[in-house]
């Protein structure tokens, strides 16, 4: 992947991956359900899902995601694709930023 080199925003490598949900429907009689888009890089994507098991015990941001979407009733399956998205995000900022992980941080976005 070049050390994320090629991608400008989180959501460009998250589509790259395959690991984006979409949304497939036919004109407005067929509707499907939100699935992840398995277009990209299968490898990778099988790596991240694995690791998305080991984040949710030792990640307290996984972990939270994953509790958060479990206890809505949406399937485990989901809840660790959704941790795999995280998983990737976190590596792209702090490649990005060149900053160690730190998981005291809190985004400025999320303090809105």
């Amino acid at each position: 992947m070049g050390g994320f080199t090629k991608f400008e925003t989180a959501s460009q490598l998250c589509s790259y991956v395959g690991i984006t949900p979409t949304i497939r429907e036919s004109g407005s009689s067929v509707r499907g359900r939100a699935r992840i888009s398995k277009v990209g890089n299968r490898k990778l994507r099988n790596l991240l899902f694995l690791c998305s098991f080991t984040a949710c015990k030792h990640n307290k941001g996984c972990s939270d995601l994953y509790q958060r979407i479990t206890t809505k009733g949406k399937n485990k399956k989901l809840a660790l694709i959704a941790v795999s998205n995280k998983l990737l995000k976190q590596c792209f900022a702090i490649a990005k930023s060149g900053h160690p992980y730190d998981p005291t941080f809190v985004s400025v976005l999320e303090v809105k």
